[in-house]
């Protein structure tokens, strides 16, 4: 059976992306150069940033198409993360939000890509 193991953003400027991601996710990539950036998580999955004007096939999508969503317990964590992105210059596209699923909120990564951030019911 195929599972999903890796997702990759086509971002503008790598290096510029990969130095937002870590300070985001406070972790430094296991790889880096000037076309890609490659972070891989405890829990096995990798984000690898991949410059748009490299990547082969050439892609027309841009950031907004998708959403990379990451789990909290609680709100009390929500909000700080929330605070914390703000305070950072992220652009927040929905405000700490109940929903039918649990407490959300998303955020814009410099490419425009979707950040949600929520903690399910």
């Amino acid at each position: 059976m195929l599972q999903p193991t890796y997702t990759l953003l086509y971002v503008d400027n790598a290096e510029a992306s990969g130095r937002f991601y870590a300070a985001l996710l406070g972790r430094a990539p296991v790889e880096a150069g000037p076309t890609f950036v490659l972070f891989v998580f405890e829990n096995g999955l990798k984000l690898g940033l991949w410059s748009r004007h490299t990547v082969e096939p050439a892609a027309s999508a841009t950031g907004g198409g998708a959403e990379i969503a990451l789990t909290v317990t609680d709100d009390a964590t929500l909000d700080a993360t929330h605070a914390d992105w703000a305070a950072k210059g992220l652009s927040i596209l929905q405000p700490p939000t109940d929903m039918d699923f649990g407490r959300t909120f998303v955020a814009l990564d410099p490419d425009g890509h979707r950040l949600r951030v929520f903690r399910p019911h």
